[in-house]
This record gives structure tokens, sequence and C-alpha cells, in this order.
């Protein structure tokens, strides 16, 4: 393998801002977390803002960014997907892992609506995101379904069923949602619940305390999202919400 080829400069031409501040509770694929929120900040450059004419035409896009918390330096070959549970390696190319000979990715999500007419510079706001706060975005397409979805492609490793899991919240947790969502749009509720649904926890933890065994019932994990702090912890059958608190 050749371990030096040619070298490219790219400028990010905008960042994402979502709900994500860490790692944790990051959706593995965008779209699984459809209440998961993002705006699309471009920067304020007047032909950025002209090369956005007519995206407007489209309900859905493709982010082309970095994976820019992690770097590439330390990328190996073969990687633990969460979704054969760490129990089988595969090449990390046959992956969407982050951690590749170039962190880059991509993720397709819904439009919401786009303010070319932002202060800060045109806005397109999207759902489904996947992305941690903060994320530098190189590029952007419109997601085209004749060319872009192909119904009867293989999934390969990938292809079980994704699985889910209840999620329950405790009457104090139910009260503070209210409290922190006056207008009753659930959208806390409803993030909360699209995070902790796909399990967040990493592969390890899930080997060492699986929620299918009595004895790890009543471990107790959290998170944080939208400037909320939510403790759950391992139930029989589900995951069950007890606190939503200010973050410190």
């Amino acid at each position: 393998m050749q371990k030096h080829g040619e070298s490219f400069e790219f400028s990010a031409i905008g960042h994402v801002q979502t709900p994500f501040h860490d790692k944790f509770g990051i959706p593995r694929q965008p779209g699984l977390a459809n209440p998961a929120k993002g705006i699309i900040k471009i920067l304020p450059d007047p032909d950025l803002l002209t090369a956005l004419r007519s995206l407007e035409e489209f309900t859905h896009l493709w982010i082309v960014f970095v994976f820019h918390e992690h770097g590439g330096k330390n990328w190996k070959p073969s990687i633990r997907p969460p979704r054969l549970g760490g129990n089988r390696k595969v090449g990390v190319l046959a992956s969407r892992s982050p951690h590749r000979p170039n962190p880059i990715g991509m993720s397709a999500v819904k439009i919401e609506k786009i303010d070319f007419d932002a202060k800060s510079g045109p806005e397109i706001h999207v759902h489904g995101v996947d992305l941690l706060d903060g994320t530098p975005v190189l590029d952007i397409k419109p997601y085209i379904p004749y060319a872009d979805s192909i119904p009867e492609a293989n999934a390969g490793w990938a292809s079980d069923p994704i699985e889910r899991t209840d999620v329950v919240f405790s009457d104090e947790a139910e009260s503070e949602i209210k409290k922190r969502d006056p207008k009753n749009e659930n959208n806390l509720r409803n993030l909360i619940i699209s995070i902790l649904e796909l399990d967040p926890r990493p592969a390890f933890q899930k080997r060492q305390d699986p929620i299918s065994d009595s004895k790890s019932w009543g471990q107790r994990y959290g998170f944080d999202i939208l400037g909320c702090d939510v403790k759950y912890e391992l139930r029989e059958g589900h995951f069950y919400v007890h606190a939503i608190m200010d973050l410190k």
C-alpha cells in the first residue's frame, strides 16, 4: 500500500450547529434520530450566497464534512463496528467509522427551511443530523433520489434490523420536560427518546452491562443535550430516565 499520495487542501464553507456538544449520544447515522435538528451556517460570502441559488427546490441534501475532533493521524485499517457489538473486525473502508485515512464524512439530511438573509450568513435548517456541534462543512450537494437511492443495494454486515429499546420517564423527568417545553411541542422528549432507544453506549459497555441481564439493572448513565443533563438507568427491558437537570 502506498503510504504517501497526493495531498489536497480544502477550506470549510461553514459549520453545523447541532444539539450534540459531546460525542456521547450522537446518532451513528443520519436520520436515525429524526427530531435532532441542526443549522448549517454558511460563511457570509457573496459567492457562497449565489452558489446556494435554487437549493430551496430540493427536500434533502448531502453534507460533506470533517470529523474535526479526532483528526486522522492515528487511523487503523481495521475497526470493530458497534452494530456488530464490537465482536468482529472489518476494514475501516468497509465501515462508516470516523477513524479513517482522511477524516471526511457524508450525511443525508432533510431541509426544513433556508434563510438566505440571516445576518451572519445563509442558514440551512435541517433535521435528522448525526453531527457534533461545530462540525466544519466542506461542501453540500442536493440529494437526488433517482441517482442517490438504490433500493436493491446490499447492506453487507450492516443489514440486520436496527434494535430499539423502550424509553420510560419518571414523573419527575416528565415534569421537568414540561417546564422546559412550555409550548408542549415534545421536542426535548422526542429527542431524548430518539437517542436512548438506539442505546448510545459504547460497545464495551453494552457487552459489560447488557440490558437483558438482570445484573445490569440499576446501572446509571447520563448525557447532555440542549443544555440538559439527562440521567438514566438500565431497567428490565428499557431505559428509565429518572432525572433531567441543568448542566453544571
